[in-house]
This record gives C-alpha cells, structure tokens and sequence, in this order.
C-alpha cells in the first residue's frame, strides 16, 4: 500500500524514530487494554464496533436498511447453501482484524474457511466478502477506515449498498487496495469472491 510505504520510508530516515516507535507501542497497549473492555462489555443485545480505540454503538435501522439486508441476506444464503460454498453471517457476526472489531451487515466466508469455526466462536478472521449498507451515521466509516482496514486485510470484494439511491458499489481488490468495478442500479450483479453467484437488484429495491 503505497501510504504505508511512504511512512515506513519517513520514520526510516527521521533520528528520532526509535522515541516515535516507543510511543506508538504505548499507545497500542493502551489501546489493547481498551479493546479488552470492549469484549468484556458487548453482547448479542445490541451492535457495537470497535474502531481506533473507540467503541462505536449503532443506532436501530431504518425500514429501507431492513428490508435490502433481509432480501440480500436470503438471496445470498439460499445460494451458498444451496451450492454448499461456506456460510453468510449478517449484524452480528464480530470480524476481528489486527487493530479494530467490526459486525458488517453481510459477509461471507469460503468452506474451506468456515469449517474450522467452532460453535462457541465468538469473533472470526476476515471473510472473502463484505457488504455495508450505507446509513446517514455510517457512511463516513463504510467509506473510509473500513474499506481501508478491510483492503489492508485482504478482504477480495467489497459491496457497498445505498438503499436511499438503489444502487450498490462493487469494489475488487487491486494490489492492496479496492477498485471500483462497477456501480449498478438495475439488473443483476455478479460476485467475484462467490462463484456463480448474482443478485438481482429489482427484488432487493423493490
């Protein structure tokens, strides 16, 4: 990721880059120290992230949030299930990355993967594929630190759906970071990450 390699070339040739580490690593550990509470404090009742540090609480959704979430969800689960693929997790699946926590609307995860879960797991790895669904509270972070974080974590596809508009974003990853695919309002949309799998937008608008 060309920022990360900027930075690494700075703090390379800054004569105080050992006093920057160290205060990054006091930072982190105070960070981790939060990130604990975090866990300790979350539970199936409601919807938390944790992101740089912050623990982030979701307002309920709105009508038009529902139903596009409902309707993706039973398209994409009856497909996966059907052609046995892995399974599809919505709201409340936590996904664990290396510095924040999140619960996306939709995500997948490939057999191979999904069959080292156990029952009583209570956060998972990175998925092959992530949908949000943009709200006016969340479309800051859906555009920014998260498809960030979801790029750096090799996360290949990445929707993101806008209920108010009707359309739905297809990002791909490229080398590290998520390029637009394509924009579409009508149709169906194919899936990289999900072998043969399409949705049609009629139905999830509708």
């Amino acid at each position: 990721m060309k920022d990360r390699d900027i930075l690494i070339a700075e703090l390379q040739t800054s004569p105080d880059a050992l006093l920057i580490i160290e205060q990054i690593q006091r930072a982190i550990r105070e960070e981790e120290a939060k990130r604990y509470e975090y866990y300790e404090l979350v539970h199936e009742d409601y919807k938390a992230e944790f992101i740089n540090g912050e623990i982030i609480f979701h307002s309920p959704v709105r009508k038009a949030h529902w139903h596009v979430s409902t309707e993706m969800v039973r398209q994409l689960s009856n497909y996966v299930r059907e052609h046995n693929l892995g399974i599809v997790g919505a709201e409340k699946v936590m996904i664990t990355l290396s510095r924040n926590d999140y619960e996306p609307d939709i995500c997948f995860f490939r057999r191979e993967v999904a069959n080292q879960f156990t029952d009583d797991q209570l956060r998972f790895p990175a998925p092959d594929f992530v949908v949000e669904i943009l709200s006016k509270s969340t479309e800051e972070r859906d555009r920014g630190v998260k498809m960030r974080d979801y790029a750096a974590h090799g996360i290949s596809e990445y929707w993101i759906v806008d209920p108010q508009h009707q359309t739905i974003e297809q990002y791909l990853l490229q080398q590290q970071s998520y390029h637009l695919h394509l924009k579409v309002t009508e149709g169906h949309l194919s899936s990289a990450a999900i072998k043969g799998f399409s949705i049609d937008i009629g139905k999830l608008f509708a």
